[in-house]
């Protein structure tokens, strides 16, 4: 029998969970289909369990240098069985977390591939949800009034560096190594692979990154991408920037896998145990029954509108699946807007300038706004404001005082345009620039905003200080 339906969310990962509860919420009665778990990539694949490898690395790191603090240690070693038990640990506890808020909001739960039908006997328009249910028992007949498309991504591969699992792998196979290996090759200087190679380089992995640009997480400023590069290859990383890597030279065998790049018209070759390839992640758009609607894909992304409706009016979008910003809290917010938007509460249109972005790395970076260049670029007569955390205590103390915050404001207004920020905790520290963006905060407010005394954020206070000219401790 056919079951009735609000709005039928294609894909329970963070951002199709958040907009069923928040439908919930609404009175909306409403069904999540998910061919895996609930929690998706983020929860399995991606944020957790990485950001748990990244902390085990971070404590080995920490241990084997605590001769530094006073602290006498030897014989520091890792147990990766355990450190793979912990991260399996907590991606269990939440996951059951997000299993009891689906009941608790009294959210149908099925198991299984869900696909878009085309005009029907149970609707005269695309919308009907066949659910394939993997434990093999009769596919469900879901008819909602509406559709919500969170079916998010996949990491993206490179065409002759086929993902074999044991020499080749993405991040999705590399969380599921069973012993560190001894050297890896990281294909792709972005996000993932920076987080990547500061945590295998924390575990006492031998890192070579191969980056296509001309510099590494090219998508920030560039003064924390030089930043980020110099302090990273001071603990040992080694980096390759400029370079196109050529897969047809790809060679495996004898526990060694060999691959050559052009790098400023020269060939080289690199040789690890491991290679990583992390160039991105393409949308999960197939097999889903987008061919028997209306909806439009441009490179490889569902277009939406504003509200993230489709094509298809009743047909809403978010996440990975639509491009921009493939972030989980980006997902999440989108998936409230568009879910507000259905039940006619006439949400507020995302501003993606004020979405702030973290790198996990060590150390850590995190932005708002824009770069510098990209102020410039838009005609904005710029300042800039800048702190070293070398001059914050609480850094000094933490033994972690590489990195600093730099602020960029207009000139002629005194907005703050981008706040970027590298160092110790500044994936906690980015909120608070994060809300002076929301409320259209000036230098000078964040300045005279006391920051405590010892803190990291007192970075914050003197950059915003720096943007006049007026810093304490510089």
């Amino acid at each position: 029998m056919a079951k009735e339906y609000d709005l039928v969310v294609l894909g329970g990962g963070t951002g199709g969970y958040v907009a069923a509860i928040r439908a919930s919420q609404l009175g909306l009665k409403t069904a999540v289909v998910e061919k895996s778990k609930l929690g998706g990539t983020c929860l399995h694949k991606g944020c957790i369990p990485s950001k748990a490898l990244l902390r085990s690395a971070e404590v080995y790191h920490q241990a084997k240098n605590s001769e530094a603090y006073g602290v006498l240690t030897s014989n520091v070693e890792i147990d990766f069985t355990k450190v793979q038990d912990r991260k399996n640990t907590i991606i269990n506890q939440l996951h059951r977390g997000v299993q009891h808020l689906m009941k608790q909001g009294k959210i149908d739960v099925y198991e299984g591939t869900g696909r878009i039908m085309g005009p029907s006997i149970f609707s005269p328009m695309p919308g009907t949800i066949s659910v394939e249910m993997n434990d093999g028992s009769e596919n469900e007949m879901l008819i909602p009034k509406n559709v919500l498309i969170a079916t998010g991504s996949r990491p993206r591969t490179l065409p002759g560096l086929e993902i074999d699992g044991e020499y080749v792998m993405t991040s999705d196979e590399a969380l599921s190594l069973e012993a560190l290996p001894n050297s890896i090759l990281i294909v792709g200087g972005g996000v993932i692979g920076i987080e990547w190679a500061s945590m295998l380089n924390d575990f006492g992995v031998e890192v070579t990154v191969i980056e296509y640009a001309d510099r590494i997480i090219p998508t920030e400023d560039i003064e924390i991408s030089k930043e980020m590069q110099r302090v990273l290859k001071k603990k040992g990383i080694k980096f390759v920037t400029g370079a196109k890597v050529l897969p047809e030279t790809l060679e495996k065998g004898d526990e060694i896998v060999t691959v050559s790049a052009e790098v400023k018209g020269e060939t080289k070759a690199f040789s690890a145990e491991k290679m990583l390839v992390s160039v991105g992640r393409q949308a999960n758009v197939e097999g889903i029954g987008l061919e028997n609607t209306e909806i439009v894909i441009d490179k490889g992304y569902i277009v939406t509108n504003e509200f993230y409706q489709t094509k298809e009016s009743h047909i809403y979008a978010i996440g990975d699946c639509i491009g921009g910003l493939q972030l989980a809290h980006v997902a999440s917010h989108e998936g409230i807007v568009a879910v507000e938007h259905i039940a006619g509460k006439n949400p507020r249109k995302l501003d993606y300038t004020l979405i702030s972005k973290c790198i996990y790395s060590s150390p850590e970076a995190a932005s708002v706004g824009l770069t510098e260049d990209e102020a410039k670029e838009k005609g904005h007569n710029v300042k800039i404001g800048k702190f070293s955390f070398k001059a914050i205590g609480k850094a000094l103390v933490f033994g972690e005082s590489d990195g600093f915050v730099k602020i960029v404001a207009d000139q002629d207004t005194d907005d703050i345009l981008g706040v970027h920020m590298i160092g110790p905790h500044v994936t906690d520290m980015i909120s608070e620039a994060g809300l002076a963006k929301v409320l259209d905060a000036t230098p000078w407010e964040i300045a005279h905003t006391i920051h405590p005394h010892p803190t990291l954020s007192e970075a914050i206070g003197e950059a915003a200080l720096a943007v006049d000219g007026l810093a304490i401790h510089s």
